[in-house]
């Protein structure tokens, strides 16, 4: 098989996108979420956990802290046992605490809106901001690489790469800096409802004939 150029993949990167965007027009973060605080701090939960889970969790939580200063001033004991099913409870719960005093003491109580401030506090890594940043903010710094984005990046023959910074330098140099923001939350939701991680539905894929992983998978319907 012909090696792809560059020029090629970005031109076939182009054409998913378009297709994905018509796709899902209201593509988002699944996060539920009202101010710039509840969605960093739902993005600090999702981690090894499920969007459906994390907005389960924050019904209660957003109702029980509602500032920076109310996490900072939290018990952890009390934070953990509210984000107990997030998984990795402990470690968040310190995250968050840590976070916001942060929030607290340097911003005023608010969250940043530069990456290089948002990855200075605990617990916030550039998946978290890159999230906070395109979906509160509309900036464009990078791309949300999470599991379902890693995925489908390998897939879809974006990246060869297994760490998110390297996946997310790939897509970088692949899609138009204004497809940055909208490429993570589509490919998310092509990721969840049909390159599913153990069995792809290829066979009514809409984007099958640009992937150059589907013969692959569709001989595997057939055999």
């Amino acid at each position: 098989m012909k090696k792809e150029q560059p020029e090629d993949r970005r031109k076939r990167a182009s054409l998913i996108t378009r297709r994905l965007k018509r796709l899902f027009p209201e593509a988002q973060t699944a996060l539920d979420h009202a101010t710039p605080l509840e969605l960093l701090i739902s993005t600090i939960l999702s981690a090894q956990c499920t969007d459906e889970r994390v907005n389960i969790v924050t019904k209660e939580l957003f109702k029980r802290y509602r500032s920076a200063v109310e996490y900072a001033n939290a018990r952890q004991p009390e934070l953990e046992q509210i984000i107990r099913s997030t998984g990795f409870f402990r470690a968040k719960a310190k995250s968050i605490i840590n976070c916001c005093k942060q929030l607290a003491g340097s911003h005023g109580g608010m969250v940043p809106d530069s990456m290089e401030e948002l990855v200075k506090l605990p617990g916030v890594g550039r998946k978290t901001a890159n999230v906070v940043l395109g979906n509160v903010f509309g900036k464009t710094e990078g791309v949300v690489v999470d599991t379902h984005v890693a995925r489908l990046s390998g897939r879809l023959g974006f990246s060869k790469q297994s760490t998110p910074e390297k996946i997310e330098l790939d897509l970088m140099q692949t899609l138009p800096r204004k497809d940055w923001i909208p490429i993570g939350n589509l490919l998310i939701l092509h990721g969840r409802r049909t390159c599913q991680a153990r069995k792809p539905k290829c066979p009514e894929c809409p984007i099958r004939e640009l992937c150059p992983s589907a013969e692959e998978f569709l001989r595997a319907y057939k055999s």
